[in-house]
């Protein structure tokens, strides 16, 4: 990326990609070196088939690879996943708050937990699991959903729209038929909208009613 787009390196906000890109190095790098915050699914790379570990210097707190926390009741032992605080950049941790004062929740133990108050976590715990955006965040749904948008943009520019396999010499000469035809697909969805037929703004072969 920073050979071929260079320009990306200093606007981009996040990464989002899918599993294949899932690599501590990379996820490392787009933070510390560019600032940009990775989206990238995760594998499960736990091969002793444990699901939960202890948060370090916790008893009572525990993650899974999705980056999903949880906190153990002291005095039950009931296990709840804590509420998500947010990302401190200036800490480099993920804030996590107790479910009990979230929600409202009954807690036997909130009087003596110790994480009652919430807890950060440094993302030095485990880069690929603790990341910028919380793995376990609409936020991170969110953000990862934009991508699977993009990719079905990608493929109906390939398949429907036939830039699979193309004639076409140069990138200029690309860049201008590429925009023309996304041109195209916003007219057709636009057209839908306005003709109240927005279940079909993602057609490319029915017909708008007149």
């Amino acid at each position: 990326m920073e050979k071929r787009q260079p320009e990306m390196l200093k606007t981009a906000e996040t990464l989002a990609a899918d599993r294949g890109y899932d690599d501590t190095k990379l996820i490392v790098k787009c933070w510390d070196q560019y600032q940009i915050k990775p989206v990238i699914d995760i594998r499960n790379m736990w091969r002793d088939g444990e699901e939960t570990r202890l948060l370090s210097g916790r008893e009572n707190v525990a993650y899974n690879y999705k980056g999903q926390v949880y906190c153990d009741c002291p005095e039950t032992g009931t296990r709840r996943e804590m509420c998500n605080g947010g990302f401190e950049k200036d800490r480099d941790t993920l804030k996590k708050l107790c479910p009990a004062k979230q929600f409202g929740i009954k807690c036997d133990g909130q009087a003596q937990c110790p994480v009652a108050q919430g807890i950060r976590i440094s993302l030095s715990e485990d880069r690929r699991i603790f990341t910028p955006v919380d793995r376990a965040s609409y936020k991170w749904e969110k953000e990862y959903d934009k991508r699977t948008s993009v990719e079905r943009v990608n493929s109906r520019l390939d398949v429907s729209l036939g830039f699979e396999l193309h004639t076409i010499r140069g990138m200029n000469k690309m860049k201008m038929r590429c925009g023309l035809a996304l041109c195209v697909v916003l007219a057709m969805a636009l057209g839908r909208i306005k003709k109240n037929q927005a279940e079909k703004m993602r057609s490319l072969v029915s017909s708008v009613a007149a």
